[in-house]
């Protein structure tokens, strides 16, 4: 979980993404050019699972032809298993200093979770809830908005409502209250979904677990 976490990192600070700005406590300098902050924290705690994996192989290996009895050959187990606790403290501590000296980009996070038609399987979600479409046809008449709306070189919640109603007549104005990703995120209120309420729930859950 570590070393996913830290290529999150690694991709989200990256001039790409740009969703989260590295500290420079945390971060380095290129050594030819002066304005990037590379995330070596981030990429050394992802390299460490590489070493935690092989010493739990050769920890392994150690002990899968011993009979039931101490053996010298135990010796040797002590030094992976100390290097993997030792790598492990030194990430943990890297890991806690990156999150928490981080700094969000919020209006990046935003525009691109708006980008790339992401509420489709809202309009999707509406025409089978509010109008009782069976969703095989939902997802046909949302493919044909989204291609609309392609074509005009617009977000899909910007689509006129006149062309939403050409594919199915009985779209109201309604239906634009579901096509905000606020109102996308909102409405995963399912165990572990993206509902602010839910996210609250497992952060004071984690929290606590945590100490």
């Amino acid at each position: 979980n570590l070393s996913r976490l830290a290529e999150e990192i690694v991709i989200w600070s990256s001039a790409q993404f740009a969703f989260v700005r590295m500290s420079d406590a945390w971060s380095t300098g290129s050594s030819i050019m002066p304005q990037k902050r590379n995330p070596d924290a981030a990429e050394l705690v992802r390299a460490k699972s590489g070493r935690a994996i092989g010493s739990l192989v050769q920890l392994m290996t150690i002990m899968k032809g011993l009979p039931l009895a101490y053996s010298k050959d135990m010796q040797d187990d002590k030094l992976t298993t100390f290097e993997a606790f030792d790598s492990l403290d030194l990430s943990l501590q890297a890991m806690t200093g990156m999150i928490a000296t981080m700094t969000p980009n919020k209006e990046r996070m935003r525009a691109s979770a708006s980008s790339g038609f992401s509420t489709a399987t809202d309009l999707a979600d509406w025409l089978v809830r509010e109008l009782n479409i069976p969703f095989r046809e939902a997802h046909h008449i949302t493919g044909a908005a989204v291609k609309a709306a392609e074509t005009a070189n617009i977000a899909l919640p910007d689509l006129p409502l006149a062309e939403l109603q050409k594919l199915e007549p009985r779209i109201t104005d309604k239906v634009f209250a579901v096509l905000t990703v606020d109102a996308s995120v909102a409405s995963r209120k399912s165990y572990g979904g993206t509902a602010p309420e839910r996210v609250r729930e497992q952060v004071a859950a984690w929290k606590a677990k945590l100490g």
